[in-house]
């Protein structure tokens, strides 16, 4: 695997007025929501939902979810030296390890998990306790006065070491992301810098399954090849970076791009869920979104033979479980 070299590249300067509007739940009404932010796909970032109280710490997150198993996903932290364009796997399609919560925690606790980039990644909350906590049912309660009354997923946790990368990537569908402890760093761009970001191609899948994402980019946006990927310069102009701090909820329309560094040396949590797109014609002329669906189409023939080998095996049920992870 070759290692990639970007010591003689330097990010662009990006303009310092570019930033992402801060506001208070109590400050915006659902039909300003909807004409500001979700009409015309734009991110927000709302305080003031969640209490300085309700802070998901890791004694917290061991009481609530104990000896409950959960996939780990093992990216390793060579991955983020090589080139991208020689990686076979990303995002859900990485290495994963069933394990229970408590011991995940002591991974944590004694640093492992930053050293090998051991990450807690969109795990259903369904069944946990956390579901029914009185953070969750005010997120839901103020979300669906804002007018997310149309989930397209369950909710999600996160909960991994600080330093962890979620490379950079869109979804085909709208989301929010809620910082219960600790902040994470963002870095966005706009759907109309696909182009210019490099995603991989859709047909990888072809090859690869779902463990290559064609929503993903094969750049760093903080250490940018020019040489390379010669568009990155134009897309940089249009770059974003932001904090994400806790008690914090993030919305980030279907196409836009970004990169999620969790901060500091402790763990980190966060809680997603993803929505159906509204108004309608954004989800119909959002060609990423058809672009996504299309390389899925591409990769059922890997995930039937995927699928197949899962039911011969001996460890069938941990087999079956990890291909329904990467759907």
């Amino acid at each position: 695997m070759t290692t990639f070299d970007n010591s003689q590249f330097s990010p662009k300067t990006v303009p310092s007025d570019r930033s992402i509007e801060r506001i208070a739940i109590t400050d915006i009404t659902p039909t300003e929501f909807a004409q500001r932010y979700k009409q015309r796909g734009v991110p927000v970032i709302l305080t003031g939902l969640l209490k300085p109280e309700w802070d998901w710490h890791l004694d917290y997150l061991c009481e609530m979810l104990g000896d409950r198993t959960f996939l780990l996903r093992h990216y390793g932290k060579q991955r983020y030296q090589q080139d991208k364009r020689e990686w076979t796997s990303i995002g859900s399609g990485v290495k994963t390890q069933s394990q229970p919560f408590h011991e995940y925690a002591v991974l944590l606790q004694n640093g492992t998990a930053q050293a090998e980039d051991i990450y807690l990644a969109k795990c259903s909350l369904q069944e946990t306790p956390l579901a029914e906590t009185e953070a969750i049912a005010t997120i839901k309660t103020e979300l669906d006065h804002l007018g997310f009354q149309k989930a397209a997923s369950g909710l999600n946790l996160w909960v991994g070491p600080g330093g962890h990368v979620e490379c950079l990537h869109y979804d085909a569908m709208d989301g929010t992301l809620m910082q219960l402890h600790g902040s994470k760093r963002i870095v966005l761009f706009p759907p109309h810098q696909t182009f210019n970001l490099y995603p991989y191609p859709f047909y990888a899948h072809l090859r690869y399954g779902l463990k290559l994402r064609s929503w993903f980019s094969r750049v760093y946006p903080d250490r940018p090849d020019y040489q390379a990927f010669p568009r990155l310069q134009q897309a940089m102009q249009h770059k974003y970076d932001i904090t994400l701090n806790p008690g914090e909820v993030l919305y980030i329309p279907a196409g836009w791009w970004h990169e999620v560094t969790a901060l500091g040396n402790e763990m980190v949590c966060s809680v997603n869920r993803f929505w159906r797109i509204y108004p309608t014609w954004r989800a119909i002329f959002f060609w990423g979104r058809w672009r996504a669906y299309l390389g899925s189409v591409c990769a059922m023939p890997n995930v039937l033979f995927q699928l197949g080998q899962a039911l011969l095996s001996r460890d069938r049920q941990q087999k079956i479980k990890e291909i329904l992870q990467m759907l």
